[in-house]
């Protein structure tokens, strides 16, 4: 399988890019970064391009993909609704556009969230954005996954790991007993990504238990 992932240099995207280079299935991954990731592996090619806007001058190197593991988003914290609606969904609809018109048999795994609203209604402006932009992409793939973690215990040694998970990951073998159905390992991830991909799977939208389940398969 060969992969194309964005946000390798954020903590989610690098710990799924980390699972996808160690996977024997995973021939391949290219990713698309704003600048140099500074990464080195035998199986890794990296395109840096500023503008996820437009790609029209990559264009010609987003072919020969069989998944693509969207890992890059924005926090809402402080954005008013045009601005996180721009760098959530105009901006994933834009990469995706272009990868649809590049692979016509790709599957799409797209990192979302808990609690992300398909009604697109609800009083949440940033479910309410993610939502729209799980169903939009479900219409555009006939081969789609919306992944939505919660808390996710970060991969030992990776160097994107978001500064305050270190005051918090020591409470991890207590909060996958007491809400097992909001913890999982970044690992756990990224192996349930590749096995969508691989194997499929019979949901569109994966809460934290369906990640667990499908990164055992």
């Amino acid at each position: 399988m060969r992969v194309i992932l964005t946000g390798a240099t954020g903590m989610v995207g690098e710990g799924v890019l980390h699972e996808c280079l160690l996977h024997p299935k995973v021939e391949a991954v290219t990713i698309v970064v704003r600048r140099p990731s500074g990464m080195q592996h035998s199986k890794l090619t990296e395109i840096v391009h500023e503008n996820f806007f437009d790609l029209s001058a990559i264009e010609n190197q987003l072919s020969g993909f069989d998944a693509c593991f969207f890992c890059l988003g924005v926090s809402s914290v402080g954005m008013n609704e045009t601005d996180y609606r721009k760098m959530t969904y105009t901006l994933t609809m834009q990469f995706a556009k272009t990868l649809s018109k590049q692979n016509s048999d790709l599957c799409f795994c797209y990192i979302s969230g808990a609690a992300t609203d398909s009604s697109e209604k609800g009083k949440s402006m940033w479910a309410r954005v993610k939502g729209k932009t799980e169903n939009d992409l479900t219409k555009m793939f006939l081969e789609a996954y919306m992944f939505r973690p919660g808390y996710m215990q970060p991969t030992a040694g990776l160097k994107n790991t978001l500064k305050y998970y270190k005051y918090v990951q020591w409470m991890y073998p207590f909060l996958r007993l007491v809400f097992p159905k909001f913890v999982s390992t970044l690992a756990e991830l990224g192996n349930a990504m590749i096995n969508a991909a691989l194997k499929g799977y019979e949901k569109k939208i994966l809460e934290v238990s369906d990640i667990k389940l499908l990164a055992k398969k």
